[in-house]
């Protein structure tokens, strides 16, 4: 199983970018997916995540401005991010909880990780 994100870039401020993120391989399912992101000097932390059945979460300082999606038939998750500011700077990863047989517990995965740059 191998997750592989794309759609990072340089953006100035007020911009938007989408990244995505693929799951490939065989596997029976993947309840869970998600975007951390680390700036430097900073710990990784949690911006969005999306269960199967579309729950979502988002950290509170992209609330309003960034929209997790997920779509099943293509094991591929979604990140819009509007209206990014400086501090939206980071490595964005994503994250995925993957069953690889119905028998099997959950176990996560990272995606190589995606540079996202937003100018003042």
């Amino acid at each position: 199983v191998q997750l592989q994100a794309s759609g990072g870039g340089l953006v100035q401020d007020g911009g938007s970018l989408r990244l995505s993120c693929a799951a490939s391989g065989r596997f029976f399912s993947s309840n869970y997916m998600g975007w951390y992101r680390q700036a430097p000097g900073k710990q990784r932390e949690l911006v969005a995540s999306i269960t199967s059945s579309e729950t979502t979460t988002y950290v509170n300082s992209v609330k309003g401005r960034f929209t997790i999606s997920r779509d099943n038939a293509k094991n591929t998750v979604y990140l819009q991010m509007n209206s990014l500011k400086p501090e939206d700077t980071a490595v964005y990863y994503c994250n995925a909880l993957i069953k690889v047989t119905i028998a099997t517990t959950p176990r996560a995965y990272w995606g190589q990780g995606t540079q996202v740059t937003v100018s003042s």
